[in-house]
């Protein structure tokens, strides 16, 4: 079990400890709804730091991002971020990722649960060309800075204008003192900011002990893995493992804005391609149960007059909308938003309806 820079912090916070894709990560610190609505209304500091950062530099790196992923790198310029995902050759999805361009090199952040799956495929496909890869995971410290009032709490700590970072961009500089990627990204739907730094005990204790105290007079608190979850649902983000996996494809999942076929050969291309050409037979969609309290689980049967069309992938109650929320897949078919649908609690059908997401507006 591997523990982040910032384990004896969580301990003296008297978080709850889990085990989290072979980490010892906080799941909570106190309650899930407060730490919840710290994040929507003022500022929370997350400990993200099991996620994977791989380097892909030499002359052909655009090219070797360019094969395994499917959005399109080459419109990245220096200090850009995109989100996109790659696949394997039926289409399925190995990850969702972040891809970071930076002077003369790209940075790849995936998922903690699929780190060496990934970081295996990229290299496999390296062939003939010329590109190394490079897993930096262990030497990456990663704080994510997400709420309202986050960006006046870190500007505190820095000299550059942290303001004119537009969304998915990225400075290299100093924050308290400390060379790093200060990156306007984060998984919240919030205003917000990702640090990337060296993982040293020492300088993680002080970014910080930094960041508490210049978000002390908006109450910054600190925020677990669970808090972090029933965030992204409410912007209707996928969780891998939940809402995509190798079993599903990007365009079911709705991430064909991320499905560049003009770009050129990619891994999937073809397979993609042929379902774009054929239509897909299920999609992934959100719904509400808005007529009584009910909490929709993973792996609950979704159905419409009595029949299975599809499961659901996440849910929750949300903490700002006082209802239960979720994501399945359903046949095209029942897919369109207004649809009554129900979803099988505990052997009874609970009426929900499919709606568009986010299930929040920002």
């Amino acid at each position: 079990m591997k523990r982040t820079t910032f384990y004896n912090i969580h301990k003296q916070l008297g978080a709850k400890i889990v085990e989290f894709a072979g980490y010892e990560m906080p799941i909570q610190y106190n309650s899930i709804i407060n730490e919840h609505m710290a994040v929507r209304t003022n500022v929370g500091i997350f400990d993200v730091s099991h996620m994977g950062e791989f380097v892909i530099q030499g002359k052909d790196a655009l090219s070797l991002v360019q094969k395994v992923t499917t959005n399109d790198a080459s419109k990245l310029k220096e200090g850009k971020v995109q989100y996109s995902a790659m696949c394997y050759p039926d289409g399925g999805i190995i990850d969702d990722l972040l891809v970071y361009r930076m002077k003369d090199h790209f940075m790849v952040v995936v998922n903690a649960s699929n780190l060496k799956k990934d970081f295996d495929w990229i290299k496999s496909n390296v062939n003939n060309l010329d590109a190394r890869v490079i897993n930096k995971s262990d030497d990456i410290a990663l704080l994510a800075i997400q709420g309202p009032k986050s960006l006046m709490t870190l500007q505190k700590l820095t000299s550059v204008n942290l303001s004119a970072v537009s969304y998915y961009s990225f400075v290299v500089a100093k924050l308290a003192d400390i060379d790093m990627i200060i990156s306007r990204t984060g998984y919240t739907g919030e205003l917000g900011f990702e640090l990337y730094f060296e993982a040293v005990p020492s300088i993680g204790e002080r970014i910080w002990n930094a960041v508490e105290e210049a978000g002390r007079e908006f109450d910054i608190q600190p925020i677990g893995l669970a808090a972090r979850d029933t965030l992204r649902l409410e912007m209707g983000f996928c969780l891998y493992g939940n809402d995509i996996d190798q079993t599903t494809n990007p365009l079911e999942a709705g991430l064909g804005w991320i499905t560049k076929f003009e770009k050129g050969d990619f891994i999937g291309h073809e397979a993609l391609s042929k379902i774009k050409g054929e239509g897909i037979k299920r999609k992934l969609v959100g719904f509400t149960i808005n007529e009584e309290r009910a909490f929709p689980r993973h792996g609950y049967e979704i159905r419409l007059d009595g029949k299975s069309i599809g499961h659901v992938t996440s849910g929750t109650v949300s903490p700002v909308l006082d209802i239960g929320i979720g994501m399945g897949y359903v046949e095209v078919s029942a897919a369109q938003p207004g649809n009554s649908i129900s979803i099988l609690i505990r052997n009874k059908e609970t009426k929900a309806k499919v709606v568009s997401m986010p299930f929040i507006k920002k």
